[in-house]
């Protein structure tokens, strides 16, 4: 009798227990497969990092010895670190290999792979801010600026007070003013939203490609205008030990720590203006942070090495394939790729028509068209 008294006094108490039960442990059902996958997806991504970072320094190992001028990977190694901690030479270490390894071909690789993670990087970047899997760096027009500058350097001496930077420093000036110019068009009908950002980039591209073709015209210099082509395809066959590669390099490695600092943005951004403001994040400000962010990163790398194309198109989605779409994940996986790529493509481009050399835009370019066209055929496949 006691007992029936007892539930008896709150006659919902059972099913109020029941439910309450039961939604815990639906809970806590659910929970486990959900927290099951994201340790798996953390182990995964922390595998491929892993896997790729080891990958990219036996590239840069390998890569260095390649060339008109082949080099074995132990020498390479021996010359490094002859140069690094002051180990003592090999007998194999020639004078020669030495001057080839430390003063031309470290540079140069050096240079890939801040310019291969730079572009994957703000390729990644861009994707998410503008909710567009077409968007790459040069879809802002941050290419078309850089190229105004640069063809105006050689062309007609603009920067000339730059000295020996004159063509990188006004390349990144015309990159630069590129992205301020997209900036203000697109804050021009109000808020930037992704889609004035993308139109905004792609008029300003346009206007500056013209812009670019006009200074090749007026120019009467056939061999500026050879020059001028030559940059426009991209090389990494500047590269020294100066202050632009240290400049590339710096700036590459604050892109990428500010970029997994802002992780939780570009997550939000990319799941939509709505949900951003949802989780608390302003969708504009995150975007004009982000467009500033990724405009000095690309800007700092064309001038570098020229407009190399597809490296921010293709990197990105197939980082996605590897470890999902968190950018908390997929940023140093993106890079690491892009790194890797860009180190074997200017490798192959140094030796597929010695002894001339192959402009590298137009390798990253026969990769990333088919690329684009197998892209754009799932993207039609899905929405039909």
């Amino acid at each position: 009798m006691r007992y029936r008294r007892n539930y008896g006094a709150d006659p919902g108490g059972a099913a109020v227990t029941s439910t309450t039960e039961g939604a815990a442990t639906a809970t806590a059902g659910s929970a486990a497969p959900v927290a099951r996958a994201a340790r798996h997806a953390r182990r995964r991504a922390a595998a491929w990092t892993g896997a790729l970072t080891v990958a990219l320094l036996a590239s840069m190992a390998i890569t260095v010895g390649i060339g008109p001028v082949p080099i074995a990977p132990g020498t390479v190694v021996q010359v490094v670190l002859d140069h690094l901690f002051g180990l003592p030479a090999s007998v194999t270490q020639t004078p020669a290999d030495d001057a080839i390894v430390w003063n031309v071909r470290v540079p140069r690789v050096l240079l890939g792979v801040g310019v291969g993670a730079g572009l994957a990087m703000c390729g990644a970047a861009l994707q998410a801010m503008t909710r567009n899997a077409l968007a790459d760096p040069y879809v802002l027009g941050i290419s078309g600026g850089a190229s105004t500058g640069a063809a105006g350097a050689i062309l007609f001496g603009l920067g000339a007070g730059f000295g020996a930077y004159a063509l990188p420093a006004s390349a990144f000036v015309g990159a630069l003013a590129a992205s301020l110019l997209v900036f203000f068009i697109a804050r021009s009908g109000g808020g930037v939203t992704s889609l004035r950002l993308l139109l905004s980039g792609v008029a300003v591209g346009y206007a500056l490609s013209a812009a670019t073709s006009f200074l090749i015209f007026a120019s009467d210099s056939a061999e500026g205008s050879r020059s001028v082509m030559f940059w426009l395809l991209g090389s990494l066959a500047l590269a020294r030990w100066d202050a632009v590669l240290a400049i590339v390099l710096v700036v590459v490695v604050a892109t990428f720590a500010l970029l997994l600092v802002s992780g939780r943005n570009l997550d939000a951004i990319a799941a939509g203006d709505e949900t951003a403001h949802t989780l608390g994040v302003s969708p504009d400000r995150a975007r004009v942070g982000l467009l500033v962010l990724v405009s000095l990163c690309t800007g700092a790398v064309v001038a570098a090495a020229g407009a190399i194309g597809f490296v921010g198109l293709v990197i990105p989605h197939l980082a996605r394939r590897l470890v999902g779409s968190v950018h908390a994940r997929m940023l140093p996986v993106t890079a690491l790729l892009g790194s890797l790529f860009l180190v074997w493509a200017d490798a192959l481009a140094r030796t597929i028509m010695q002894p001339r050399e192959l402009p590298i835009g137009i390798l990253t370019a026969l990769v990333g068209a088919p690329f684009l066209l197998i892209l754009v055929r799932r993207m039609y496949a899905r929405h039909r």
